[in-house]
């Protein structure tokens, strides 16, 4: 039986998928996600010869396609921000990034040392890469398209958050790779890691960024007016925003996560209510729910594959304390005497730090560049880990939101669906 042809439906399903479950589930208490990954557990424990999707023999497969996808995402991220930069404006995500995620890095590398008995470099490296909150799994918790509208506290924080953090966690990744055991000085290695990791590549990113994306608003918004570009290819250019401010920022060593999120926020903020904005976003989004799926379905047979096999009791608990203790006790603590923020999205904030791609990412990464030891433990907890969060805040992300826009007296989501989808109808004659 060829693999060829079996992915060919598997995929083909898959994606017909993206198109209808998203609507059909918007009003019950389940994420899509959910299902991919039991298909891809469904297809790869069925009795016929499939490919191996074991992290080790693909590393670098692994690496780029769950890289490409977050950088997609993170595009379309900054994209549907309406809210314009300030410190003012995003001290919420910025106590989130700043404060938050290093409290819990810091949490989850003493409960990876003291608990699980790792070597400081794989317990900094756990930490790292399942810190930071994830943009792509993250859709039901944040902000509507572009111009919609819904940029409540909850909503705008989350958001906010999961497009910094995914490029402000990387220091502690290299971090990581400096403790691992070498000819170099610890002290030398560390001093390096100071100025460059932290200090080079966080400047190099948001200046790159930044240039990115005031460039490509240039060519976006000003040239147009003497050279005709068709609605129909602005898609493409949201596509070259990602490639370019990533890439560029990549090959000068700095963070090209950071630099793709600044360069659509400061995209975002030209032109803020022209309808290329939409059609960006709609063309990132149409791409990352399609490498979305590739990459559940393959997580969905690493774990029938046996991915988790290595998991202990001592690991899943590791996974439990971050998203049940470590995520909410450290969110409730950050937000504390914010005035603007009651204490009910204080508690919604603090509880949706959802885990996915992006620590996929980070763990694949630092193994291809390092020997961490136990190597194999880190991807079981980081499987069973992002396994919990996206069951658990999947199922609870409706309701949830459901039952904060109604205490702020705001329509829910799927009444504002109902409600465009009316006006879309045309009227009989």
């Amino acid at each position: 039986m060829s693999f060829y042809n079996i992915a060919l439906v598997v995929l083909g399903v898959a994606i017909m998928g993206v198109a209808w479950l998203p609507s059909l589930l918007e009003k019950y208490p389940l994420s899509y996600p959910i299902f991919y990954i039991l298909l891809g557990l469904g297809v790869f424990s069925l009795p016929i010869e499939l490919p191996s999707v074991d992290p080790f023999e693909s590393p670098t497969l692994i690496t780029h396609l769950s890289e490409l996808c977050v950088i997609v995402a993170l595009t379309g991220t900054g994209l549907k921000i309406d809210r314009a930069f300030s410190l003012l404006r995003w001290r919420t995500p910025l106590k989130l990034v700043l404060i938050l995620m290093v409290l819990t890095i810091a949490g989850l590398t003493l409960a990876g040392w003291g608990l699980l008995g790792l070597a400081l470099p794989s317990a900094v490296l756990l930490a790292a890469a399942l810190a930071p909150t994830d943009p792509v799994l993250a859709g039901d918790v944040q902000v509507g398209d572009p111009g919609e509208g819904r940029e409540d506290n909850v909503r705008f924080a989350l958001t906010g958050e999961a497009g910094l953090n995914d490029g402000l966690a990387f220091p502690f990744v290299w971090l990581a790779l400096a403790l691992i055991p070498d000819a170099i000085p610890v002290t030398d290695r560390l001093l390096h890691w100071l100025w460059m990791d932290v200090l080079y590549r966080v400047v190099a990113g948001v200046v790159l960024g930044w240039l990115s994306g005031r460039l490509l608003a240039f060519l976006i918004f000003s040239l147009p007016k003497r050279i005709s570009i068709k609605a129909s290819a602005y898609g493409f250019v949201a596509l070259a925003v990602t490639l370019v401010s990533y890439g560029v920022t990549e090959l000068v060593h700095g963070y090209g996560f950071l630099a793709v999120f600044v360069a659509a926020i400061t995209l975002r903020g030209r032109e803020s209510k022209h309808e290329y904005h939409k059609q960006m976003h709609a063309f990132t989004d149409q791409l990352e729910r399609l490498l979305i799926v590739v990459i559940l379905i393959l997580f969905g047979g690493a774990i029938a594959g046996g991915l988790l096999a290595p998991l202990t009791w001592q690991a899943a608990a590791v996974g439990l304390l971050l998203l049940l203790v470590l995520r909410p006790l450290g969110g409730m603590l950050t937000l504390a005497g914010s005035e603007r923020v009651t204490l009910a999205e204080r508690v919604v904030i603090s509880f949706f730090g959802i885990r996915g791609i992006g620590s996929i990412f980070y763990i694949a990464f630092a193994l291809e560049r390092a020997n961490f030891p136990q190597a194999r433990l880190l991807w079981a907890v980081l499987g069973f880990t992002m396994l919990v969060s996206i069951v658990m805040h999947g199922a609870l992300a409706t309701p949830v939101m459901n039952w904060l826009d109604r205490r702020h007296g705001r329509k829910i989501a799927a009444e504002i669906t109902e409600e465009s989808d009316g006006k879309a109808e045309p009227t009989a004659e």
